[in-house]
């Protein structure tokens, strides 16, 4: 497993224990991407996600100053699972340890990895399409309102927000096993 080290970028994803939901209802969905937002920001530029019933993917490029973004990443996560602990009455580890992570080697394979985060709830026919998934950094990434997201450097990486959507609906024709396999390589 990769150790997160500064300046580069990082595919963190995880999944429920025994792969058992971790977003029971809406609100449990934005409360994971305020925490989110609180223990990754300080450390990391967030790129793209996606948050589906029993897994997530985010999309990060750790800070070249950060200190210890393995910790803040084990603090999202602990702070998530408590609060789902508590609200639901439950006990013991949500996710599976440790959270998995892979360093991105090359721009193209950057490109790659965001549309493949955004199909995710289309491969996983959670939705007809993907463009409409709510949980997901798509839409936020072409709005024009505020976001912590790095929409700018996500957009050059696509050239402009035209490319972006193009990229996007070509690579929905894909086989998701084609796409997969491009990815975990």
């Amino acid at each position: 497993m990769d150790k997160l080290e500064n300046g580069f970028f990082y595919h963190v994803y995880n999944r429920g224990n025994n792969k058992q939901d971790i977003f029971l209802e809406e609100e449990n969905y934005f409360h994971f991407l305020k925490l989110l937002k609180t223990h990754l920001i300080p450390v990391a530029d967030i790129y793209c996600y996606c948050l589906l019933k029993n897994h997530f993917h985010i999309l990060v490029r750790i800070k070249e100053k950060a200190a210890n973004p393995s910790k803040s990443f084990s603090n999202l996560f602990n702070a998530y699972t408590k609060a789902l602990n508590k609200k639901y009455n439950r006990t013991g580890s949500l996710f599976q340890r440790p959270f998995k992570r892979k360093r991105i080697g090359s721009e193209d394979y950057l490109r790659q990895l965001i549309v493949y985060i955004h199909l995710n709830p289309e491969a996983h026919n959670l939705i007809g399409d993907f463009r409409k998934y709510t949980y997901s950094s798509y839409k936020s990434l072409l709005s024009s309102k505020d976001t912590s997201l790095a929409r700018a450097e996500v957009m050059t990486l696509f050239d402009d927000k035209d490319n972006f959507k193009f990229i996007h609906c070509h690579r929905k024709n894909l086989k998701n096993e084609v796409l997969r396999a491009m990815i975990f390589e």
